[in-house]
């Protein structure tokens, strides 16, 4: 599918919806999972039969979150705080994995558009820079979604280091703050069992 269909389909009306917006970032959470779901054949998890490893914070991640159904709630999406583009899915039925890392010359930064992004942010840009803002953004998200994906991203099969699932533990007080915590999440200070709250 080209750009203009993509946005038309209702997988991407559906992840522009959950995220509010529509950008690059989104744009390239969906190249991400599309990608990543086609290399294992897989479908939208109603459970925890897939599994997303990001590697950063950003928008893209909410693009995953639909297309996957990989979620922190079901602890089928695990953040990684690294700072890279790089998004892992595995299929927890075949065993397989992929890493996706987005390529380094990809997209240069423009550096128009941080010049715009930094003076929107302390409220200094212009109506013709908000619109030329929002024309650059448009222009950069098509191109991520018109690039074909193994020009977008280095992929590598993975088939080590699948996450255990999800879970449940018995919650034990915090000796400091008495607040209900995970058992398996406390630490042992002195002898007592402190949340990571309260050692923060």
């Amino acid at each position: 599918m080209n750009a203009q269909q993509i946005m038309e389909s209702e997988d991407w009306k559906r992840c522009a919806d959950f995220h509010g917006h529509v950008c690059g970032g989104l744009a390239i959470g969906y190249k991400a999972a599309t990608t990543g779901m086609d290399w294992l054949r897989g479908k939208r998890a109603l459970d925890e039969e897939l599994v997303a490893i990001v590697e950063t914070d950003a928008c893209c991640v909410d693009a995953i979150q639909v297309l996957t159904g990989c979620t922190f709630g079901k602890g089928n999406l695990i953040y990684k705080d690294y700072g890279k583009m790089g998004f892992t899915f595995f299929n927890r039925r075949t065993g397989q994995g992929v890493r996706l890392i987005m390529r380094p010359d990809t997209f240069r930064v423009n550096e128009r558009q941080i010049e715009l992004f930094k003076k929107n942010r302390d409220g200094s840009i212009t109506d013709a820079e908000k619109s030329e803002l929002d024309n650059l953004g448009v222009q950069r998200m098509t191109d991520i979604l018109n690039i074909r994906a193994e020009d977008l991203f280095s992929m590598a099969p993975i088939t080590a280091g699948m996450p255990d699932k999800a879970r449940i533990d018995k919650s034990t007080p915090c000796s400091r703050c008495g607040e209900p915590t995970m058992h398996s999440k406390l630490e042992s200070v002195d002898g007592a069992l402190v949340c990571r709250g309260c050692l923060a």
